[in-house]
């Protein structure tokens, strides 16, 4: 596809770190704008989702290494190399390790935690739906060969030396795939936060949704590492997640009912 976005002599910038920036700007945006709507303190909505967006890049990284520690106990070089520094990481590791953070902050700061959650949950959705362009751009998480009219073949040798997809193979546009779904997750959950709902319903919601989707999406996926018991480890991490939604949709001990109506 298109892996660098601008190249001045051995300079280069790729599409996917702007990409991924630009999602984390719209998603932290969006998230502020409805921390506003709900009274809770801008500010501390604002420097929560500068921690979780690192805590997020961080997590990825580490599941990513965890994934194919093979890898890098054999070449431990790899770690820090550029391939490795501007690979997209493990979406879900990100999520758990960010998920860890905004818990202690939300603690720290005395904030309620559900109708914190809430109020990032469409921007996280967002977010996530603009970065996986940035996978398209650069060639990462490619999805299984097809003959599907719809699949997407990788011609860019860039792309396939940095990522190590097959180029001139009709692919399941699996990034498209993840985009499309993000984007529908996003628009159902700002229709649902900004209409009466219980607190932490929301991020409930979004945590079942994409895990569900994911989950399948996975099956058109290609994976470097082994399965088990038939599933990849990223699916056995979204139906853990997936029961975190459980969990938050069926929690009766939340805050009462938030009225989004005040605040339209």
């Amino acid at each position: 596809m298109f892996p660098r976005l601008i190249s001045i002599g051995n300079f280069w910038i790729p599409t996917y770190g702007v990409l991924v920036a630009i999602g984390f700007l719209v998603g932290l945006y969006i998230t502020v704008k409805l921390a506003k709507e709900k009274g809770l303190p801008p500010d501390q909505i604002a420097n929560l989702g500068i921690y979780c967006g690192i805590a997020g890049l961080a997590g990825g990284k580490i599941a990513m290494f965890l994934f194919d520690w093979r890898v890098y106990w054999n070449n431990p070089g790899e770690i820090f190399s550029r391939e490795t520094l501007q690979a997209a990481g493990v979406y879900q590791g990100g999520l758990v390790l960010a998920l860890l953070v905004a818990a202690w902050y939300i603690h720290h700061n005395k904030l309620p935690w559900l109708s914190t959650l809430d109020v990032f949950a469409p921007g996280v959705a967002i977010g996530h739906g603009i970065g996986r362009l940035g996978c398209l751009a650069a060639g990462c998480c490619w999805g299984l060969p097809t003959r599907l009219p719809w699949g997407i073949t990788f011609t860019n040798p860039e792309a396939g030396r940095l990522t190590g997809v097959p180029l001139g193979v009709r692919l399941q546009p699996t990034q498209i795939y993840e985009a499309l779904v993000e984007a529908a997750i996003f628009g159902f959950l700002i229709w649902r936060i900004r209409r009466p709902h219980r607190a932490g319903e929301v991020m409930g919601l979004y945590l079942v949704l994409y895990s569900i989707a994911r989950f399948f999406i996975e099956f058109v996926r290609e994976h470097e590492q082994p399965t088990q018991l038939g599933l990849s480890l990223t699916q056995w991490i979204a139906i853990a997640t997936f029961l975190l939604g459980v969990w938050f949709l069926l929690n009766r001990t939340a805050a009462p009912r938030d009225v989004a109506a005040r605040h339209a």
